[in-house]
């Protein structure tokens, strides 16, 4: 193992060498390119600046002043050390060559019948001229004329002007790697959907008024409705008629296409946003604490818009399908109509009503066969709608659009919530934006498979926080043991402490969590409050008191915490699920494991708040939600948020935030103010771990060794081996979980064992 890692040494210290060489042959490069570019313009660079001119004037002519900037794009190339940057800068270098000879061409068009060595040397005589006279050079130079000469040969004056613009139109697309067909399809759409929006905004500038009301009492009829009947219908969903009788009574609602009178009132709306949180900034600023005085919250013009495909789902083929659905159901014998359909980011919902006499569990028995006749990969039922007489059969998109955090951000829902701590989760089936609401949850459970879009919902969560909360008024604890997931905020004002990997010290993160409620509560009492927000309403008119912020804890993986400290951790969560609500503390807990050894039954009992992205199989499902249909999620953000209080769990397309946009908002916040760490806390978690790990037993490392030969560890076991007591061999058994050597209690089984002999030998 020691020769291995001395090579592998050695041959990164070689690397190390070439890069260093490469860097500085392209430092020296980018020199010359600067001196030869101050040559061409000026006479201060002396007898080596005067020869450089003469020599690029001569090679090149007209070109020669273009030239000292591609040698300083080849210096920074050797700096980059792409190969892939190389063979792009071959197409320019391509181009360059072949404008000098287009220029030839032009410059000794009037001439005809040349040698070769006629036009060289004219092509000197007209450089030569320039270098005295001081004035612009003119030709192609020495490399121009002699490849005018071979091109004018061969082609002639037009042809080669024909076959000169093909090798540049062929450079520029290797170059920028894009189709001209595209191209072409880009530019002549964005050129009809100009033209288009124009002629609507002319037609539709007398209804802008009233559309403007319609929409705001669409919006606060909305308020007291379900979500499924949120609906508008759109302009080609009223006037598009179907010579089928069937079709003309299915009310088609398209919630991924966008009018103008909407972008209208969108951009109306965001003016007027924008004032009020200007407004807000100045007022607040007088009366925040001197530390976050000048603190601003970040612009959501950080994030992105995601470009969604305008393919959609076309209304025939939503009809058709329609169709289709009632067809299957009659050849199986039974009745019903398609009341609506529902086009929605991901997925698109038919809204079945069966005649009566017929039983819901009849319809969804024929699952499989439904998805036969729609030529689906899988279709999940809602049997019935909440709030309906009718069935929902969900079935997925062909053209998926994407939801972005932007578009979430800059919804009503969004600005209008109550709370510091929101979770902008993204939209459900009927296209209305879904925000939740931390503090009422109080504590969220979220499981999902790997590559479902659970780190994705986890950031968007975070996000969501950062774009709403002062770094006074919510403090995160994040604990990641994966390393990579959420170490990317370190540094930001809103951390408690940074972010803790180890999973060992996170179990001592979580005991801290339980003291700190327990010293709140202990506040509350004294000064007759019941909660944080009564608490800190009291200490604006209080100097002595002051304001505790809202605490937000987020694990991003419970399973690898439950392999290290299993009762431990469950019994941290537990008593914080029970009570750290009033005290202002909730817990965000994920999994990429939803078994029934790693979200137990105390943990589910304590966490009501839901969120199962795609499983592998129903009974993880039910292990999450207690109930099927998680198994049958699409991925990528597709989720079923089950909240507290609701009866049934709602379909959301999460919403979509990028690395890139994460960097930004992080930097942003960074560039603010710098991390108030609590250094008591860190130093209190350090120090409870040094002593649990310290104060070791001495038969430790023989028990230890027992352990790991016989593969299973019980204090059975070391009495007999090691002829000691029962507490002292159950002191050392702990010892080794907190050590991570062995894994949690599991009953009348023995531990696992977590720590290979290999793995022992080189500790």
């Amino acid at each position: 193992m020691a020769k291995a890692k001395i090579r592998k040494k050695t041959s990164n210290s070689d690397r190390g060498k070439r890069n260093v060489k490469i860097e500085i042959i392209g430092i020296i490069i980018i020199s010359i390119g600067l001196l030869s570019l101050i040559s061409m313009y000026s006479k201060s660079t002396g007898f080596f600046g005067a020869a450089i001119r003469k020599t690029l004037i001569t090679l090149f002519g007209l070109g020669s002043y273009f030239f000292p900037i591609i040698i300083v794009l080849i210096g920074l190339l050797f700096i980059l050390n792409k190969k892939a940057y190389f063979k792009r800068f071959l197409t320019v270098i391509i181009s360059y060559i072949s404008l000098l000879t287009i220029i030839d061409i032009n410059f000794l068009t009037f001439v005809d019948g040349l040698s070769f060595l006629d036009r060289v040397k004219l092509s000197i005589d007209a450089s030569d001229s320039a270098i005295l006279s001081g004035k612009l050079a003119t030709g192609g130079g020495v490399i121009g004329s002699s490849l005018s000469y071979v091109f004018l040969s061969l082609f002639g004056s037009i042809g080669s002007y024909i076959v000169i613009v093909t090798i540049i139109i062929i450079s520029f697309l290797v170059f920028a790697n894009i189709s001209i067909l595209k191209l072409a399809k880009v530019t002549i759409g964005k050129i009809l959907i100009t033209s288009k929006q124009k002629s609507d905004r002319v037609k539709e500038s007398t209804r802008i008024e009233n559309k403007e009301k319609e929409t705001v009492d669409h919006l606060k009829y909305a308020d007291n409705i379900t979500i499924d009947n949120l609906v508008v219908k759109s302009e080609e969903a009223v006037n598009t008629t179907s010579s089928s009788d069937n079709d003309s009574k299915i009310r088609v609602l398209d919630y991924t296409k966008n009018n103008t009178d909407s972008k209208l009132l969108i951009e109306k709306k965001e003016d007027s946003l924008i004032d009020k949180e200007e407004q807000s900034i100045e007022i607040s600023n007088t009366s925040e604490e001197v530390n976050y005085d000048n603190y601003q919250i970040p612009s959501i013009e950080l994030l992105k818009d995601i470009k969604t495909n305008n393919k959609g789902t076309e209304k025939k083929e939503v009809l058709l399908n329609a169709n289709k659905l009632i067809d299957t159901l009659s050849n199986f014998g039974i009745e019903a109509k398609v009341l609506q359909v529902s086009i929605g980011p991901s997925i698109t919902r038919y809204e079945i009503q069966p005649a009566p006499g017929v039983k819901v569990s009849r319809i969804v028995s024929l699952t499989n066969d439904i998805a036969l006749s729609l030529a689906s990969s899988d279709i999940r039922m809602e049997a019935p709608i909440p709030g309906k007489s009718a069935i929902g059969i969900e079935v997925p998109n062909k053209h998926k659009a994407g939801v972005s955090l932007k578009e979430i951000l800059q919804s009503k829902e969004y600005n209008n919530v109550d709370t510091l701590i929101p979770m902008a989760l993204g939209k459900d089936i009927a296209g209305k934006p879904i925000v939740a609401n931390i503090g009422k949850m109080p504590h969220l459970l979220i499981a999902g498979a790997t590559g479902s879009g659970k780190s994705v919902c986890i950031n968007t969560l975070i996000a969501s926080i950062l774009f709403k909360a002062k770094p006074d008024e919510v403090k995160l604890l994040l604990i990641d043991p994966k390393v990579v997931e959420l170490s990317i905020y370190n540094g930001i004002p809103h951390l408690l402490i940074p972010v803790v990997t180890d999973p060992k010290k996170a179990a001592f993160s979580l005991n801290w969590a339980v003291q700190e409620m327990t010293k709140r509560y202990n506040l509350f009492a004294k000064n007759n409050v019941r909660d944080l927000e009564s608490y800190n309403n009291k200490a604006i008119n209080n100097s002595e008191m002051e304001k505790l912020p809202q605490l937000v804890i987020i694990i991003d993986e419970l399973a690898d915490l439950m392999m290290v400290s299993a009762s431990e951790v469950e019994d941290y969560i537990c008593r914080l699920a029970q009570m750290a609500r009033a005290a202002g503390i909730h817990l965000i807990v994920a999994t990429q494991r939803p078994s029934v050894d790693i979200i137990t039954g105390t943990i589910k009992a304590n966490i009501p708040s839901r969120i199962s992205f795609a499983v592998s199989s129903q009974a993880d499902s039910r292990t999450i939600l207690d109930m099927g249909g998680a198994e049958k999620l699409l991925g990528k953000g597709d989720m079923l948020f089950y909240p507290v209080g609701e009866s049934k769990p709602v379909r959301i397309q999460g919403a979509y935030i990028s690395e890139e946009e994460i960097n930004e908002l992080v930097e942003y916040l960074k560039s603010q103010y710098s991390p108030n760490y609590e250094e008591k806390i860190v130093g209190e978690i350090n120090n409870n771990f040094k002593v649990a790990t310290d104060e070791s037993d001495k038969l430790l490392p023989e028990a230890i060794e027992i352990v790991v030969d016989e593969g299973q560890a019980s204090i059975s076991l070391l009495q007999r081996r090691l002829k000691i007591g029962y507490a002292r061999a159950a002191r050392i058994i702990d010892e080794m979980e907190i050590r991570g050597v062995v894994g949690g209690y599991e009953g009348s089984k023995p531990r696992k064992v977590l720590v290979t002999k290999e793995e022992l030998e080189m500790d």
